[in-house]
């Protein structure tokens, strides 16, 4: 559980020192503390916590629609005494990674925290590849369409056309991608062989 820093937004002072204590006992580092949504916000902005634990009734913005916002900062979990399916579809379409309801003990709300972290930084992960898989794709593309457009103008079979990028990347020190889309690209003369 070590060093993990956590946001704590509810509205009722008593809930939030109690809130607060127990998680420090806990071994969890509270960094900042908020009584509404539009706080949870700004403190979420300026802290940048593991994990933010809003209460979902707060005056000026809701918790739900504060996690609408801090979730591209740091996981969400809820905390309420409201457990109407309306509410968990809510903060589930929001992006909230755990919802507990009040009353509550550390018991539940220590497998909350950490499964929220633990899924938060899988997909966190999860995006990054997806996003690396997509650039790779996209990359391959222009390279076909690059070796396609040399092995018309140049008469070119498809490796010594892979080839001729691979050298014209290496010669220019550019990517592969950078030499596909120069190829590509209208005002390009392809040089001989």
């Amino acid at each position: 559980m070590s060093n993990i820093r956590i946001l704590v937004a509810e509205d009722e002072a008593l809930i939030r020192m109690d809130l607060i204590e127990m998680l420090r006992e806990a071994g969890y580092e509270v960094v900042a503390e908020a009584a509404d949504g539009a706080q949870a916000i700004e403190l979420a902005e300026l802290h940048k916590p593991d994990l933010a634990i809003l209460d979902v009734k707060m005056p000026i913005l809701d918790g739900i629609s504060a996690a609408e916002k801090i979730i591209s900062i740091a996981p969400v979990l809820m905390l309420t005494a409201f457990s109407q399916r309306e509410l968990v579809e809510r903060a589930r379409d929001a992006g909230v990674m755990a919802y507990v309801v009040k009353p509550f003990s550390i018991g539940d709300l220590v497998p909350a925290i950490e499964i929220a972290i633990s899924r938060h930084s899988q997909m966190v992960s999860l995006a990054s590849e997806v996003a690396d898989l997509h650039e790779r794709l996209e990359t391959r593309k222009l390279i076909d369409r690059a070796k396609g457009i040399l092995m018309k103008a140049l008469n070119l079979s498809e490796p010594e056309a892979f080839s001729w990028i691979q050298r014209a990347a290496m010669d220019r020190r550019l990517t592969m991608k950078e030499v596909a889309q120069a190829v590509i690209s209208p005002e390009a003369v392809p040089e001989g062989k």
